[in-house]
């Protein structure tokens, strides 16, 4: 039956995550728009704003309570709301509305819950590339050296996008360097865009 296999999604669910990875979702999942915000929890909501002290003082968790009682009421007698589906939908009916003013902690929650899990995903990205870029014989670099390697490995679509002269540029201007690059690689000072032969 359709609620059995529910269950056992929930169950597989609780199984791979974290506990406090599965509190999280629980509580972001209470501020989706979808069939007139029928997931809506408002204290699984200050739950969510709770967890993120640095976010919301204590007092905003209780002021926040409040935007988000007259916030849902609003939202769901208004039918612009009716067409939003996501959080990102949601958001940007909001500033369109200039109700991203009148409800500023919702706004932020919101916000918030936009980004969690693209911060979680970078957070783990970042580890995952540190335990490909620190191998026992890297062990002994300093942590800045690594950082700046980690930075390289982590956006290399950024760091490919960047022109080979630049970078060799920059580095032969850096003085501490103990020897310059081979005789190919140097770039001419008087044309930066051609490479000495």
């Amino acid at each position: 039956s359709r609620g059995r296999g529910g269950q056992m999604i929930i169950v597989e669910f609780n199984n791979r995550f974290a506990e406090k990875s599965t509190q999280l979702l629980r509580c972001i999942a209470c501020l989706e728009p979808r069939n007139s915000f029928s997931n809506f929890d408002i204290n699984k909501l200050v739950e969510l704003a709770q967890i993120y002290g640095a976010d919301f003082s204590e007092y905003e968790c209780g002021v926040l309570r409040d935007q988000l009682e007259t916030f849902v009421t609003e939202a769901r007698a208004d039918t612009e709301f009716l067409s939003c589906i996501d959080l990102g939908q949601l958001a940007i009916k909001m500033v369109q509305t200039d109700r991203h003013t009148h409800f500023p902690l919702v706004y932020r929650l919101i916000e918030l819950a936009l980004i969690l899990p693209v911060a979680t995903a970078t957070v783990e990205r970042a580890f995952s590339a540190m335990s490909i870029v620190k191998t026992d014989l890297r062990n002994k670099m300093n942590d800045e050296w690594m950082n700046h390697r980690l930075v390289c490995y982590i956006e290399r679509d950024v760091f490919a996008s960047i022109d080979d002269i630049k970078i060799i540029q920059c580095y032969q201007k850096m003085r501490k360097r103990k020897g310059l690059l081979p005789r190919g690689l140097r770039v001419n000072d008087s044309d930066p865009s051609t490479i000495a032969g």
